[in-house]
């Protein structure tokens, strides 16, 4: 234990001796009086952190309420975010955007003080968290992010990236099994602006944590590379002594372990786990003012108070200070400083588009298959030397996902520069980490591992997704073409459960002009996630046009057109459209006009005016087989009532891909023999209905 006679022993003091507890019990207060408005939140975390809370933000956090989004800004993330009136509280009283009738709307519908801390909400706040340990990880990818922009962009003259990522974390964010991944992988690439502080309340939920966690957390993390002390969590010379020892170590990231009492000042319910997930009560808040010393009414803060906690001047100076370094920098690199402008802003090089065009013109008329894996990396290996922005990885799978490009570097702690991260079997930590690289910004993540495993990261998507970061997932091995590792890694229910995620593009190109077009379309979508999902087989290059490479972009077009009136559509996606053009091809020689519909991306098909729509599939064609090797259920809207879907509601076999193709159903006979079925079946009814009409 870090004891209080160390602390004084430590004379450059950071707080003032006339430091008032009020400063703290001002966000408890607030924190409360909001909650008991509100009729629910979680009031036991911020009245428990909220010394540790104090001192970080009054001392410490290097940040300007006026610019939220000022680059060079610490960035702070509360993990356990169920207590996010206290990070309302701070925002507030240090004077961010947030007021104090945005505070009486805690928890209230469109208000600004939602009941998790959302990004591109509040201002100030910088991820999304609630789901536990995401937003440790979050704040892994961070620390990750400001050490390889530092070590880019700083000169010996200029630093201009040289901020601390901190986080706060409970019990609940270290029993998920990602903090796990994330704090291992933190310790490796030794994460020395990383600084963690655990809420050590021993309460959670369902009550005293003992029976449930009793892992010896200081052990845990020193074991994987962190600086860890212990600290008295209501003692602000304590909080302010780990704090600059932390800071001091610059090859580790540093877990301080806060030991709290949840529900502080609170006089009947501190440190019991009803004070975790409601509110006190009309008279418990009452007797925990008197408690507190706190004499003034809800939601009234003096305004010494405010004064104290209002970190605008400062905000401003620091800001103002880095200006002036920025100046310098622009002067002496200027190239270097239209690049991090650039990055930082979120915009592309302006010659993208024209490389995408050089990639399509290189690639359309070739014979030769490539898996659209393969493809991807070759995709990467032409435009990745113009996106320096570009921060690859893989869960461990980089030969199989093909996610390494031959620009890159490996980033570790002994190259800071790399651009590609091995994230080890870690595949739901890889996403979160590359969720946190995204939002401190100057990056593009993406990251690979089979489309099977995506079930183990799904809630890091889902984030992804809710916050409209732009994340590029790569998902390789995506259907029963895998073949011999059998149905454990055979993709079936995964292409549809990632489709129902809102705001996540799913691309399912069918081979290299697809593909490259599915990447130029993940980089510029800015509102939202993409997940690239590829064939581990080798699949044909199909015959484009001109036409058709402008309508690949829609995520769905017409790939090949039937001669006269149509008998039927069949619409495919991925590894299937070279069987739909197989039998399209056969069918046209038995005299049958066939439609092959492309349906790389069925959201960015939904996107488009319904003229489009209609002229890709006109609805007086009822004939319609849509293919697809998994699951059938959400293929049916396209269907319709007359037509069939071929796809897979099963779990696959273990045996070579074509053979599991033939096993399942999903082949060139198959679909051919349904087209010619249901083109007599469907005359059958249509007679039948105009003899009836």
């Amino acid at each position: 234990m870090v004891r209080s006679d160390h602390v004084l022993l430590y004379h450059d003091h950071l707080i003032p001796m006339n430091h008032s507890p009020a400063l703290a019990n001002a966000l408890r207060v607030l924190s409360m009086d909001a909650i008991q408005k509100s009729g629910s939140g979680h009031p036991g975390m911020p009245m428990g952190m909220a010394d540790i809370a104090t001192v970080l933000w009054l001392y410490f956090l290097k940040h300007n309420p006026n610019n939220p989004n000022w680059s060079n800004r610490d960035r702070f993330v509360l993990s356990n975010g169920h207590g996010s009136m206290l990070q309302y509280a701070l925002l507030h009283l240090s004077g961010y955007d947030l007021s104090i009738e945005d505070i009486k709307q805690f928890r209230q519908l469109y208000s600004k003080t939602p009941g998790h801390p959302e990004y591109g909400i509040t201002p100030g706040v910088e991820t999304t968290t609630g789901p536990l340990g995401q937003g440790f990880a979050n704040a892994v990818g961070m620390a990750i992010a400001e050490k390889h922009l530092a070590a880019y962009f700083n000169r010996s003259t200029c630093i201009i990236v040289d901020h601390f990522t901190y986080v706060f974390l409970g019990d609940g964010c270290l029993m998920e099994g990602i903090s796990h991944e994330a704090a291992s992988l933190a310790g490796c690439l030794g994460l020395g602006k990383l600084i963690a502080f655990w809420d050590n309340n021993g309460i959670s939920i369902d009550g005293s944590v003992t029976p449930w966690f009793t892992d010896n957390t200081p052990e845990r993390f020193a074991s994987y590379g962190w600086h860890v002390m212990l600290v008295d969590g209501h003692d602000p010379a304590q909080i302010e002594f780990a704090i600059k020892e932390a800071q001091k170590v610059s090859l580790r990231p540093s877990l301080l372990c806060c030991k709290t009492i949840i529900g502080f000042g609170s006089p009947n319910l501190a440190g019991d786990a009803r004070v975790h997930g409601a509110p006190l009560g009309e008279q418990e808040v009452l007797q925990a003012r008197q408690q507190l010393g706190w004499t003034d009414e809800a939601f009234v803060i003096p305004d010494a108070i405010y004064q104290a906690w209002d970190a605008c001047d400062r905000g401003a100076q620091w800001e103002q200070s880095w200006n002036e370094q920025w100046i310098l920098y622009e002067k002496d690199y200027p190239e270097l400083a239209q690049e991090f402008t650039r990055r930082m802003q979120g915009q592309l090089p302006e010659n993208l588009s024209h490389l995408f065009q050089c990639v399509l013109k290189e690639t359309i008329n070739q014979d030769q298959a490539m898996a659209t894996r393969k493809a991807s990396q070759k995709v990467l290996n032409q435009i990745g030397p113009i996106l320096p922005e570009l921060f690859g990885g893989s869960a461990d799978l980089t030969e199989s996902n093909a996610t390494l490009w031959s620009g890159c570097q490996r980033f570790d702690k002994y190259n800071l520069v790399g651009n590609y991260l091995h994230y080890g079997v870690r595949e739901f930590g890889m996403s979160a980490l590359m969720n946190g690289i995204a939002l401190h910004g100057g990056l593009i993540p993406y990251g690979g591992t089979f489309l099977v495993f995506s079930d183990y990261a799904r809630n890091a998507v889902r984030l992804a997704a809710l916050m409209r970061l732009r994340v590029i997932f790569i998902y390789s091995h995506d259907s029963i073409g895998l073949g011999e590792d059998g149905p454990t890694h055979q993709p079936i229910e995964h292409i549809n459960a990632l489709r129902l995620i809102p705001n996540l593009s799913i691309w399912r190109p069918c081979d290299i002009v697809e593909t490259a077009l599915a990447w130029q379309a993940a980089l510029e979508r800015i509102e939202g996630p993409t997940c690239l999902l590829l064939s581990r087989q080798n699949l044909p290059t199909q015959r484009h046009t001109e036409q058709t490479l402008k309508l690949v972009s829609r995520g769905g077009y017409i790939l090949i057109d039937g001669f006269g009136p149509l008998d039927a559509i069949i619409i495919a996606t991925g590894s299937e459209v070279q069987l739909a053009v197989r039998a399209a091809t056969l069918l046209t020689e038995q005299g049958k006009s066939i439609r092959v519909v492309s349906f790389p991306c069925i959201d960015r098909f939904a996107q488009q005016d319904t003229h489009y729509q209609e002229s890709v599939l006109p609805s007086e064609i009822m004939t319609r087989i849509c293919i697809e090797a998994g699951t059938t259920h959400l293929w049916h809207t396209y269907a319709g009532p007359w037509g069939r879907v071929i796809g897979i509601d099963h779990y696959g076999f273990s045996a070579p891909g074509d053979q599991v193709f033939k096993a399942c159903a999903v082949t060139t006979d198959i679909l051919m023999n349904t087209v010619n079925e249901l083109i007599i079946i469907n005359r059958r009814k249509k007679h039948d209905y105009q003899s009836c009409h």
